[in-house]
């Protein structure tokens, strides 16, 4: 994974972030997340991380249907997610954010408790996951991961350049696959927490296989 010079070093992540729980949205270290902002409390969330020295805001998905961006029930929320830093920011002319967030760590929650703006703030313990911040060296056998991978776009009807997959690095060929497939929130979730690339995409190639397997009626997917 190659890290920017602007991401910051381990001993310099805060301590807390805002949170932005976000249905279906998955951020991981070495991916990017564009998001159009507009409501008023996540405009000021993100006006909050801008002031900030490391530009971070925590991307967590919601454990159920409840609209947990009115509480402080940390019950709503799955514990782990992923900070990204606010790679790109502009205003629009109808009082929209156009941002990009650059996966960073991912964290998990201790606590956390509702700004008078309207947005959460969390205490937050990266220990588990100081390795994200580090050059991941291990091998990875990408050949079974493409070959489903291009059965399961077809099923899906995504259309991509395979050539830049190819040219991509481990993590972000990772990153990016996971991020753009439309896998349920549990999934994803898993996807997150997998404590290494081999793990990850372990997982991935069976979520395509249940996927292509389920479409198929049970029959074998492959033609």
């Amino acid at each position: 994974m190659v890290h920017s010079k602007f991401d910051p070093e381990f001993d310099q992540l805060p301590a807390s972030i805002p949170i932005f729980p976000l249905p279906n949205a998955l951020l991981l270290p070495g991916g990017q997340l564009p998001l159009n902002v507009f409501e008023p409390r996540y405009l000021a969330m993100v006006a909050y991380a801008l002031a900030s020295q490391t530009r971070l805001i925590g991307m967590v998905q919601p454990s159920g249907n409840s609209n947990v961006s009115d509480t402080g029930d940390d019950q709503l929320l799955f514990e782990t997610g992923c900070a990204g830093r606010l790679s790109f920011f502009q205003e629009s002319d109808d009082g929209r954010f156009v941002v990009a967030l650059n996966g960073v760590c991912r964290f998990n929650r201790i606590r956390q408790q509702l700004e008078p703006k309207g947005f959460l703030i969390a205490d937050v313990d990266w220990k588990p996951f100081a390795h994200d911040l580090r050059i991941d060296l291990s091998s990875l056998d990408r050949e079974p991961l493409i070959e489903i991978m291009k059965r399961y776009f077809k099923l899906k009807g995504f259309e991509t350049d395979w050539a830049q997959i190819e040219n991509s690095d481990n993590h972000q060929l990772l990153a990016t696959l996971s991020m753009i497939c439309p896998f349920a929130a549990v999934e994803k979730q898993a996807l997150l927490e997998a404590d290494s690339m081999a793990k990850r995409a372990d997982l991935l190639m069976v979520m395509m296989e249940m996927a292509l397997h389920k479409e198929s009626g049970g029959n074998d997917a492959r033609h």
